[in-house]
């Protein structure tokens, strides 16, 4: 993928038909209940069917697709585990055994695993696209090279087609690797100007010492990269290298595969939502085709989720990743459909609709 044809698919973009959007709505209206009665539930119900042009959406067919890629940010003391705990996890989900897919199985999703940059010897079972073993140490050059970006996010794009087009219902988005929420954090910073040891969580655990030299590594990694005479802080792409990790940059791609197929695309937590502001910064409006699944631990998820101008029907504390937040949205979404499809209208028990006043709901 070259930046000509980002630019090209940039003016194409158009990932909601609203007319058909309002046409769920209006069905949920009909439906004998309380006007919004499923709260942020009939917006997403709304939502999906806007993205798929169909005024009964279809979610039967879903698979969850999961990038792994190791960051050479961990070199830093910003993980409690080191690199050999992604390949670990991506044997596990070889074997469908990992623990998003011990719930995708009870969920009837697919699970669609590929390695995008993780360290050591390729995992059979996993679909290879790896670019390089592992992105570099943002604390001390670019995570990744622009060629390298542009390559994942190809990568991210074909996978993201071939499940769509195998399984054309639902595209739901994973990752696993470790570091990966210093990653985000610090791509995130940068998209917004902000302070990241102001938004850094704790990830998969830190100490409240550990947590404080996390969110200097970040402080210090982002002076340091935007001091580059190289970096141009208006060019998405050049921050997504900057501090991304071959996992988010595959993300975007997906995304854009989603809103090219009119697909939903789920998120998961911290690192998606990464992904999908990296996104909607490269393609304006692409935000129109996410469906959040909860909101996340991490202090930064909860930002983006409201820049993204997004609203998750989960807020639970989840900060396992992998894809586990999207996981548990779908059995949400299949209670919710078949009301959607086979509830009674207000017309057969014989008594009048609700009235709707507030016309911006």
């Amino acid at each position: 993928m070259t930046r000509e044809e980002l630019e090209q698919k940039r003016a194409s973009v158009k990932p909601m038909d609203e007319n058909v959007r309002t046409a769920v709505k209006k069905h949920w209206d009909h439906l004998a209940k309380p006007l919004d009665g499923l709260g942020i539930m009939e917006q997403l119900l709304a939502d999906i069917g806007g993205i798929q042009r169909k005024e009964i959406p279809d979610i039967r067919e879903r698979t969850l697709l999961i990038f792994l890629s190791d960051n050479g940010i961990v070199e830093e003391g910003v993980s409690q585990s080191d690199a050999s705990v992604t390949h670990q996890v991506g044997l596990a989900m070889s074997e469908n055994r990992s623990t998003v897919c011990i719930m995708a199985r009870r969920a009837h999703i697919s699970v669609y695993p590929v390695d995008m940059g993780m360290q050591g010897e390729k995992i059979p079972g996993i679909k290879d696209m790896r670019v390089r073993s592992g992105s570099r140490n943002f604390a001390k050059e670019p995570a990744m090279t622009v060629e390298e970006t542009l390559a994942a996010m190809e990568n991210g794009y074909l996978a993201a087609c071939e499940c769509i087009r195998k399984k054309p219902g639902l595209l739901l988005l994973g990752e696993m690797g470790i570091g990966n929420t210093s990653t985000a954090t610090a791509l995130s910073a940068a998209f917004l100007g902000v302070d990241p040891g102001e938004l850094t969580g704790r990830g998969a655990g830190l100490s409240d010492e550990q947590l404080i030299h996390k969110c200097k590594v970040l402080q210090d990694a982002l002076r340091d990269r935007t001091r580059d005479t190289s970096y141009d802080p208006a060019d998405p792409v050049g921050i997504l290298a900057a501090f991304g990790g071959y996992d988010i940059a595959g993300m975007v791609g997906a995304i854009l595969a989603g809103a090219e197929l009119h697909t939903p695309v789920v998120l998961d937590g911290l690192i998606t939502l990464a992904g999908a502001f990296a996104a909607e910064k490269l393609f304006p409006g692409i935000r129109q085709v996410l469906i959040p699944s909860h909101t996340p631990k991490e202090p930064m998820g909860r930002l983006l989720l409201e820049q993204l101008g997004l609203s998750a029907p989960i807020d639970a504390g989840l900060k396992l990743g992998e894809g586990t937040g999207g996981v548990l949205l779908v059995p949400m979404l299949d209670v919710c459909m078949e009301l959607y499809k086979d509830g009674i209208g207000f017309d057969t028990l014989g008594i009048d609709a609700y009235t709707r006043f507030d016309r911006n709901v």
